[in-house]
């Protein structure tokens, strides 16, 4: 990532402090799924301890401030100089629940794991997995489309291009619920280079 704006967002993800383990049930089959990962690897050039703020060398030398809250309880820790590895994967599973009488919901947990005491250094990993459950209220064999009932009402059509999909098809049911699973993984590192 070589902008600003991604080492921005990779940061905005460490305040939402958002590892996520996604278990199916015996009634649910997985159907497909994609993660992208992301890797910046900075450097501390300041820390303001009083107002919990620390900043890290950004793309093109231009430096990023970013907030810290209360949880961040091994800031004292960290040096100027420091590196900083923040490594941010999203990924997307969609599970097709085999029970049918579901209803279109959404969930959210999230969670947070610190450094310990034996590794001080600042850092951790925090994960934000929302949970999207939406009903199947047609299907359409020969244009390959689904349609899907969300939470929010709006009916969306989804148009399936996998062909072994689109052969499974077949076994989909008026009723049958889809869960979208959106996960969220954010770790920090830090080391101190080699003096």
């Amino acid at each position: 990532m070589n902008s600003t704006r991604s080492l921005a967002r990779a940061i905005a993800l460490a305040s939402l402090l958002c590892t996520a383990s996604l278990t199916a049930h015996a009634a649910e089959l997985p159907i497909a799924s994609e993660a992208l990962e992301s890797h910046v690897a900075t450097q501390v050039t300041a820390i303001d301890l009083a107002n919990r703020q620390v900043t890290v060398k950004g793309p093109n030398d231009k430096d990023v401030t970013f907030q810290l809250t209360e949880k961040a309880k091994a800031l004292p820790n960290l040096k100027v100089g420091d590196d900083v590895d923040i490594y941010v994967t999203r990924a997307i599973a969609y599970v097709l629940n085999t029970t049918e009488g579901g209803a279109p919901k959404a969930s959210e947990e999230s969670g947070t794991i610190r450094a310990t005491a034996a590794n001080p250094n600042p850092g951790g990993e925090a994960f934000r997995q929302v949970k999207v459950t939406s009903k199947i209220t047609k299907i359409d064999l020969k244009a390959h489309e689904v349609t899907l009932l969300p939470p929010e009402g709006k009916l969306q059509v989804v148009k399936v291009e996998n062909p072994d999909l689109q052969a499974r098809m077949k076994n989909l049911k008026v009723g049958q619920t889809v869960d979208a699973i959106y996960t969220e993984v954010l770790r920090v590192e830090t080391s101190r280079p080699a003096q």
